[in-house]
């Protein structure tokens, strides 16, 4: 009952966002009583920690399957952010990107979910950057810029085009990205 919780959850905070769902919507959607959601769940605040954890483990599946693929560690790197364009422009809500809507949300709200979207956050980029010192290091990426700081500012410069998107109601902030990785990868 628990994981089903947060998969229902998971299409609702990613449209309204964490504070505009409410516990009475959260429990009518799952279809218990809301002493059920207390029974595994202390609080809506361990809820949303719990729910930022089973994205990220979800998530980093993904992502491991992506960069650990077949191709030279550049494709694997293109591959990953075609994904991230195809997940985050998409229709379906289910595949979109927890951080880029609750992020700015609850950092303000609870150290605890900052915290768990900062541990997340950080693996993202641990593997991004193990991904480009492989490229580095068998001359598919000739930047020498260190593989640490150019994986920080590529999922920066990834995070800042999601946003621009829902802004701007359009792809073409990731075009803009997808050209500019290309090029601080070359």
């Amino acid at each position: 009952m628990r994981q089903y919780m947060l998969e229902v959850a998971k299409p609702l905070m990613i449209n309204k966002g964490y504070t505009a769902v409410g516990l009475a919507e959260l429990v009518a959607a799952v279809g218990v009583p809301k002493g059920s959601f207390y029974y595994y769940f202390r609080s809506k605040e361990e809820f949303g920690q719990a729910l930022l954890e089973a994205y990220f483990a979800e998530y980093l599946s993904a992502v491991d399957n992506l960069l650990m693929g077949q191709g030279t560690a550049a494709q694997r790197l293109f591959d990953y952010f075609r994904f991230w364009v195809d997940t985050q422009w998409a229709a379906v809500p289910d595949g979109k990107c927890l951080v880029v809507k609750l992020g700015s949300e609850v950092c303000d709200l609870s150290e605890d979910m900052r915290f768990v979207l900062e541990k997340g956050t950080r693996s993202v980029v641990e593997r991004l950057a193990r991904c480009i010192e492989e490229g580095q290091s068998d001359g598919a990426i000739s930047s020498d810029v260190p593989a640490d700081a150019l994986a920080k500012s590529l999922y920066q410069m990834w995070l800042g085009a999601s946003l621009q998107a829902k802004v701007d109601n359009a792809r073409a902030p990731f075009d803009t990205a997808l050209s500019m990785t290309k090029r601080m990868l070359s």
